[in-house]
């Protein structure tokens, strides 16, 4: 059985997002990453409330590969403190032959 988990992530903008997907995909980190721009957060930071566009990028791949994918969207990411967020996703509720290609394209077994 494959553990597939998604890791949740916000940018600046879509072509930052964009750039760190292309990355992390051809080093194998991830099998897919999908994008989707023109969201809207409002959050408390530094004592201030503030509001930013940015864009989501959610991030496909193994248990096994996560930590390291993990560990590349930092060193990609343009923020200080960005949010990273590790979802486990329930293989009985999946596609198996979804869940064996993500195995696949990031060498999991």
């Amino acid at each position: 059985m494959h553990s597939l988990r998604l890791i949740y992530t916000t940018w600046p903008d879509a072509d930052s997002a964009r750039a760190a997907a292309a990355a992390v995909v051809t080093e194998g980190l991830c099998a897919c990453a999908n994008i989707l721009p023109g969201m809207t957060s409002v959050y408390r930071w530094q004592g201030e409330i503030e509001t930013a566009s940015e864009c989501v990028a959610v991030f496909k791949t193994s248990q096994s590969a996560a930590k390291a994918l993990l560990i590349r969207l930092t060193e990609l990411h343009p923020y200080d403190e960005p949010a990273l967020i590790g979802l486990p996703v329930d293989a009985d509720s999946s596609a198996p032959g979804f869940l064996a290609w993500v195995a696949n394209e990031v060498g999991a077994q």
